[in-house]
């Protein structure tokens, strides 16, 4: 028999199709089972236009056997099968996609026809794991059947065969196995249950396999049971994916079990977002809002991303383009027959429908998560506890350009309502003459809680928002403001205008006493001043512009030869006997005097929560002054 050559330059295309298209070589048994469940789908799209009823879509299916001692694995369909001008087009001429034609022939009616592939080349990607590939068919409406035999590149044959009934045998001659790659595997019943699941878990027809199972034997005894294997028929696919149901037909336990099985997380997921679309994209999207943080959930292993599918069959694992970095949590599937599929259909051509898709992906999970935090406040903040801190990532990358999106989601400690509030309740409880938003930062809200800085304005019935994550000041700084209030910190900068003046004076009253403490201090402050914010304690320190000590503790972490520091201003309260003290050793005692502002330079570094300049000279002066 006459070999006949590919049309094409085959051998580099050929080449091409094995060694570059295709990332993983388990892609292959997708491809075959869904050019298999094309072939069905256009048998019963044909019987459906010509009114032939002796066909069902009950009646078709896929079948896989897999025979170790023949090394092959056979994928079977009863679909509409080639007669020998088709095998020639679409076999013999790579990148011809049969498939292709007919979507185009039908594009007036595509409800009609769920068909998958449209390239041509996926039925090459075989080569990846066999020597040779061995195609039976028999077309519907035909008696005579044909088989086209390949070995790759050299060329292929065509001759007259049998086959009892319609449909198409696809025979892999398996590679033997060598030192880098393991081909027997795809021999084995559980991998072959495996690709499956993870590739055509959706296609519609069943897709069937001989397995072996075992049983306890009839006449067992009951206290040493013996087992018998047997083999049978196992249909390996679910068919009908659980996003493709209305969501009324669906339970929260099945919704459950589904992110279970395909998520492997055993904690049930606080929320479940369903999407249907129809428009510029057509999708559908079945999303997933985690009960639990993972382990790994903020360090670099862990990948965002949903999975995305094209008519039911798997095409990424996890598509990060269809999740924005601060909603990076949710997890869940895409499933679209609108995408512009790249040749090996793993990735997409052009970016266009998954940006649509994103971009209405992101606004659902906005609008979900706002529902919550109205209907369910408990349920949001335990939501907030396992995933705002990402939400705040969120509002500080990139400039701020998603704040307007992220804003509302926000949560902070508030001081006197001693609980989470988000921007909008502070705004809506702010003093009819409150000028700013005002918030202090530290490492947890006991800690905060107990600031001096923060007595005088809880006095005045202020309410003050407890940044306790590094992230929080940066943003703060990248906001600004919030419904025209600017924010402001309690540790930093100035408090209330009458504050200040008191304080003004107070300072100019007791100027020596600031001017000496300054001197002897020395370059470790850049001023000495009388508080505008201290009650009950004689000293603090704050912040000057620009940079404050949560920022600075955030680069001692992340940079530690940075030297980057945060100007320090030392506050003295007037009215504590302290500074009565002080002052009075100013003029009686200097060396004394010099002591105290040492003791109390270093107290306002503790409450700051800073690192003491030299520890062993601070306790050496405490020791000195008792004696």
């Amino acid at each position: 028999m006459a070999k006949k050559q590919f049309k094409a330059e085959s051998k580099r295309l050929l080449d091409l199709m094995i060694n570059s298209i295709y990332t993983h070589k388990e892609i292959f048994l997708r491809e075959m089972i869904s050019n298999s469940s094309d072939a069905c789908d256009k048998l019963l799209y044909k019987v459906m236009t010509e009114g032939d009823s002796g066909i069902t879509r009950g009646d078709l299916g896929i079948e896989l056997r897999a025979d170790k001692d023949a090394r092959t694995l056979t994928v079977t369909d009863n679909g509409i099968g080639m007669d020998k001008e088709e095998l020639e087009n679409n076999l013999g001429v790579i990148a011809s996609s049969g498939t292709f034609r007919f979507r185009k022939e039908v594009e007036a009616d595509p409800k009609e026809s769920d068909v998958i592939g449209q390239f041509g080349v996926g039925f090459y990607s075989a080569f990846m794991v066999a020597d040779k590939v061995t195609v039976i068919t028999k077309k519907y409406g035909s008696d005579t059947a044909y088989k086209w035999e390949s070995a790759g590149a050299d060329g292929y044959t065509v001759e007259e065969s049998s086959r009892d009934g319609v449909g198409t045998d696809i025979i892999l001659h398996i590679k033997p196995d060598t030192e880098d790659e393991h081909y027997s595997e795809y021999l084995e019943e559980w991998t072959l249950r495996d690709l499956v699941k993870k590739y055509s878990d959706y296609i519609r027809f069943p897709i069937r396999m001989e397995v072996e199972k075992s049983r306890k034997k009839a006449d067992s005894p009951e206290d040493k049971p013996e087992y018998e294997t047997y083999r049978e028929v196992e249909v390996l696919n679910s068919m009908e994916p659980i996003w493709q149901r209305p969501k009324n037909k669906v339970t929260q336990e099945e919704y459950n079990k589904f992110y279970e099985d395909k998520f492997h997380d055993y904690t049930p997921p606080q929320r479940v977002i369903s999407v249907s679309a129809e428009g510029a994209v057509t999708y559908k999207a079945l999303l997933f809002v985690p009960g639990a943080a993972p382990y790994d959930y903020y360090t670099k292993d862990y990948e965002k991303g949903l999975q995305l599918y094209s008519g039911g069959v798997l095409i990424m694992d996890k598509c990060a383009d269809l999740v924005p970095e601060h909603f990076r949590f949710v997890r869940g599937v895409v499933d679209s027959p609108d995408l512009s599929l790249n040749i090996s259909r793993e990735l997409l051509q052009h970016d266009r429908q998954l940006k649509v898709i994103a971009q209405n992906i992101e606004k659902k999970i906005k609008a979900d998560l706002l529902k919550l935090q109205k209907d369910d406040r408990p349920g949001y903040e335990k939501f907030w506890k396992n995933f705002g801190r990402q939400i705040k990532y969120g509002c500080a990358e990139l400039y701020g350009s998603h704040r307007e999106l992220l804003e509302d989601l926000l949560l902070f400690w508030s001081s006197s309502r001693q609980k989470l509030v988000t921007l909008d309740e502070y705004a809506a409880g702010m003093k009819e003459d409150q000028k700013y938003i005002w918030y202090a930062a530290g490492d947890s809200v006991e800690k905060v809680d107990k600031l001096p800085q923060t007595e005088k304005l809880k006095e005045e019935g202020v309410e003050i928002l407890y940044f306790t994550e590094e992230v929080d000041e940066f943003v703060a700084q990248i906001f600004r403001s919030y419904k025209d209030k600017e924010f402001r910190s309690v540790l930093d900068g100035q408090t209330s205008e009458e504050a200040e003046k008191e304080a003004k004076e107070a300072g100019d009253v007791h100027k020596a006493a600031f001017d000496f403490v300054k001197e002897a201090l020395g370059d470790r402050v850049k001023e000495v001043r009388a508080s505008a914010r201290l009650k009950s304690h004689p000293v603090c320190l704050v912040a000057g512009e620009g940079l404050s000590f949560e920022m600075e503790k955030y680069f001692r972490q992340v940079q530690p030869d940075s030297g980057i520091k945060a100007e320090r201003i030392l506050e003295l309260n007037t009215a504590h006997p302290v500074f009565e003290a002080l002052e009075k050793a100013v003029t009686e005692d200097p060396e004394k005097a010099r002591d105290y502002a040492s003791l109390l330079y270093n107290q306002a570094l503790l409450i700051a929560d800073m690192p003491l300049e030299d520890p062993t000279a601070y306790t050496d002066l405490v020791c000195k002054l008792m004696k």
